[in-house]
């Protein structure tokens, strides 16, 4: 897939891993968009965690892998909602990925 198709409106392009390539083209509606795209309905639960990443990106340039996603949720949401288990109830195997993609920011650094 190398572009995201919106319905009466441009495609937006992705790049090979499925990740936006121009970070300006993310709204709510490609969120959910790329949620569908890995069997995902976004929830207020997905969308906490999405503007944590959103809000930490624009501060830091940085989407956080794993162990660093972990922290920052459980800084920003609390100590309940700042665990993996959690993440990848909400997220799947790969939270770090998966988050950072729906939230239109770039593949983590160290996330294989």
């Amino acid at each position: 897939m190398n572009s995201l198709q919106r319905q009466g409106k441009p495609d937006i392009p992705l790049d090979p891993d499925g990740y936006l390539k121009n970070l300006a083209d993310w709204d709510e509606e490609v969120a959910g968009l790329l949620a569908a795209e890995s069997n995902l309905r976004l929830e207020e639960a997905h969308w906490e965690v999405i503007r944590v990443l959103r809000e930490f990106y624009q501060e830091h340039q940085l989407a956080p892998a794993n162990r660093a996603l972990v922290r920052l949720v459980g800084r920003e949401l609390g100590p309940v909602k700042g665990r993996s288990i959690y993440l990848m109830k909400l997220f799947g195997g790969k939270p770090a990925l998966l988050s950072a993609k729906i939230a239109g920011l770039p593949r983590p650094r160290n996330c294989f």
